[in-house]
């Protein structure tokens, strides 16, 4: 397995984020992980990536402890979060090659080139960051989540806030990726899911209410996310 989650609390206080989730993903699987804002998906991919510490259960990544063995965890990790954390005022290649040089990356130079042209920068790669479009930033911040050549890739809301046409070439993107590596991405839109994932977990105020779904079996879910989705609009 190349994500193994058992039991994982956590707690702010008084409010429970996350209630005894559990749950595998099998390596080589794009796994979608479905449920509306405040639901725990973003504490959960936190706890995952050793970001933050659960208040207790277990996290594996690749067999190593996300508390107890991080260093080696991390190395089998690539992250990319909802707000894109990228150095705006650096350019490009200057930006990948700051992240590759962190992991010790041997050969970077010819590494970088590698990444812009698996995600399809080429065309941006002269310029500085804060000069992209959203879709193009979410390649550079895709880029930097592969550069160390991670097994296991932790996507949360990818595609948050692209127009029609990025949407459509970064759900290809994730998708051209998770053919070599085990995705994880999280949304809360079901067609997301639909289009990228082998497999769907829905989580509802901190709980997993549904484990481990073929896509088939998700579109049968349709009405009952209405619910929950409805009912966390009200909330």
């Amino acid at each position: 397995m190349s994500i193994i989650a058992e039991k994982v609390t956590k707690t702010y206080g008084n409010q429970h984020a996350l209630n005894g989730v559990s749950f595998q993903i099998e390596k080589g699987q794009i796994v979608g992980f479905l449920g509306p804002n405040g639901a725990g998906k973003s504490t959960m991919m936190k706890i995952i990536t050793c970001y933050i510490p659960p208040t207790s259960g277990k996290v594996s990544v690749c067999g190593f402890d996300v508390m107890e063995q991080s260093t080696q965890a991390k190395k089998h990790i690539g992250y990319l979060p909802e707000l894109n954390p990228l150095y705006t005022d650096m350019y490009v290649r200057e930006y990948l090659s700051f992240v590759g040089g962190m992991y010790k990356i041997q050969n970077l130079k010819s590494r970088v080139e590698e990444m812009i042209e698996t995600v399809g920068l080429q065309p941006e790669a002269h310029k500085k960051i804060e000069t992209l479009s959203k879709g193009y930033r979410q390649r550079v911040g895709l880029a930097q989540a592969l550069i160390h050549d991670p097994e296991v890739l932790i996507l949360d809301e990818p595609t948050s806030g692209l127009d029609p046409n990025q949407l459509v070439e970064i759900r290809n993107l994730i998708v051209q990726v998770g053919k070599t590596k085990t995705v994880m991405l999280s949304t809360h839109i079901m067609q997301e899911v639909e289009a990228m994932c082998d497999k769907a977990f829905i989580i509802d105020r901190g709980n997993i209410v549904a484990n481990n779904l073929d896509i088939q079996e998700l579109a049968k879910e349709g009405k009952r996310l209405e619910e929950i989705f409805k009912d966390a609009t009200r909330k």
